[in-house]
């Protein structure tokens, strides 16, 4: 990074830390997932809070479109800080529009668990509640901004231009345990829009996400198109899956899949919106 750029980046971060210490000087609830974006929200709002002497709610979903040791991490996390941890339960696709899997599943999904956070601000008289959107995620397709727009949720680290990049530094310098943590999006981006989500299905695939990533390390996404499990990892990983070929084809088939193909593009966040036609920015 160049000196114009750390300063670039330094400023920002003093702008963050005096809009939260203003925030914080009355109550406030984070959405907190557990991954680094959220993590470095916390650990900056916990200490604004204890500045100001008020109280920071980390308010995680616990989900069965989320894997098990997310929750797992989010409680550890929050308990290296001051913060008070909820959790909140809430099953998706009792809604019959997710289970639909439609282009705007993230927005119906995102309007259904905010609506939960907003609710549960409302109640403890908290008037401002955030999340952890980076700047990077206003220029991907993320229909799931809209809904926390719409709830009048803030994104701090979207709204003083902190890119992923950027908090996984900061993340670094204040030895937050996630920092180096790999992206854990919902299960649910694993399966193109339009085919049916059901739990059974969603177990098996992260079944053999789990596997994988004990075996290769690294990202690793098992896409699903009906009976091919499309496997995406890091590029530098492509010799340890040919090396262990076989090993992998073994227990991915035992998960009921038919068919086992390496994507030769690699991991990449979204590779299910890329046939979508309109999918824009999220601004």
């Amino acid at each position: 990074m160049t000196e114009t750029n750390i300063t670039e980046t330094e400023k920002k971060y003093e702008q963050l830390k005096d809009w939260l210490r203003e925030q914080t000087k009355e109550n406030t609830a984070l959405a907190f997932s557990g991954g680094v974006d959220s993590s470095l929200l916390l650990y900056l709002l916990a200490e604004a809070a204890k500045e100001n002497k008020t109280k920071v709610y980390a308010v995680t979903f616990s989900t069965r479109l989320h894997a098990p040791c997310d929750l797992k991490i989010a409680k550890e996390v929050v308990s290296q800080t001051k913060a008070d941890h909820v959790i909140i339960e809430v099953d998706e696709l009792e809604q019959a529009q997710i289970r639909e899997n439609p282009e705007n599943r993230c927005y119906l999904c995102k309007k259904q668990l905010f609506s939960h956070l907003v609710e549960f601000a409302r109640k403890k008289g908290i008037r401002t509640v955030m999340e952890g959107s980076n700047e990077d995620d206003m220029h991907v397709y993320r229909p799931g901004i809209q809904a926390v727009r719409e709830l009048g949720v803030k994104s701090p680290l979207a709204q003083f231009h902190i890119t992923k990049q950027e908090v996984k530094k900061l993340a670094a310098e204040y030895q937050i345990s996630v920092a180096n943590r790999p992206s854990t999006p919902c299960m649910a981006t694993r399966l193109p829009y339009g085919e049916k989500l059901d739990y059974p299905l969603l177990d098996r695939i992260a079944k053999g996400e789990e596997w994988l990533g004990k075996t290769l390390g690294g990202n690793i996404r098992l896409r699903v198109h009906k009976n091919v499990a499309r496997l995406e990892v890091d590029v530098s990983s492509f010799k340890k899956v040919l090396e262990k070929r076989q090993e992998i084809i073994r227990e991915i088939k035992k998960l009921g899949f038919s068919y086992v193909t390496l994507d030769l593009e690699g991991f990449r966040s979204g590779s299910m919106d890329e046939t979508l036609e309109n999918k824009g920015e999220s601004l």
